[in-house]
């Protein structure tokens, strides 16, 4: 063996232990794999919420609950309005109310009954005689206004003979002085020129009062 100055060439010696790895040959190290496992959780993770957000999209067919009815109340009160009717403001307060002088309640042996009033609301007055006729045929009724002056409007009506109660009045007119100086009268006869006389009723009574209207006694 040729020997060169340099130096000598030792020979080496592989020792065995725990300090010599083998180099990977083939197929991924522990590290790798556990990398790889740990960025497949990351994806799962961040893919949860499109999941979620892609289940609202308009072609999902899952049932969707209706939104529930809310009452609001003007007061921010839980009661519920009442049924009530009530008045509009236009209807309150539109004029003076009606005063009505009403003669006693008449009738005839042949069964027609009547009574007649004179009413008042502001500066107008009028006649009206309530009447209901169970002879069972149609009579005419004669409605007449006399006022001061011997000013007088007369008033033909029809008063059928259905046996229901009806009305027949007069157009109104001008109030001239004091309401108590205007009084009416009804007659009820049969039909024709020559028809007798079956009953008259009057508004002027010893008992002129409000509280003998048809409205109060409630007979009409």
């Amino acid at each position: 063996m040729v020997r060169h100055r340099g130096g000598r060439r030792r020979k080496g010696r592989r020792r065995k232990g725990h300090g010599s790895r083998p180099l990977p040959c083939g197929g991924p190290g522990p590290r790798r794999v556990r990398l790889l496992a740990l960025l497949v959780a990351v994806a799962g993770v961040a893919a949860l919420p499109l999941a979620a957000a892609s289940a609202g999209q308009p072609g999902d067919r899952s049932p969707v609950a209706a939104p529930s009815a809310v009452r609001f109340s003007p007061h921010g009160g839980d009661r519920i309005p009442s049924a009530e009717p009530t008045r509009s403001p236009r209807l309150l307060g539109l004029g003076p109310a009606t005063a009505a002088r009403c003669g006693p309640q008449t009738a005839s042996p042949g069964g027609v009954r009547a009574q007649t009033c004179v009413l008042t609301q502001g500066q107008d007055t009028w006649a009206r005689t309530y009447y209901r006729n169970t002879i069972g045929r149609p009579l005419e009724a004669a409605l007449t206004l006399m006022g001061p002056g011997e000013r007088t409007v007369l008033t033909r009506c029809a008063a059928d003979g259905d046996d229901g109660p009806g009305m027949c009045e007069t157009p109104r007119e001008r109030l001239r002085g004091e309401p108590r100086a205007y009084a009416a009268v009804a007659e009820f006869a049969e039909r024709g020129a020559d028809g007798p006389l079956l009953l008259r009723s009057g508004s002027s009574s010893p008992a002129d009062s409000p509280a003998n209207s048809p409205a109060s006694t409630g007979s009409w």
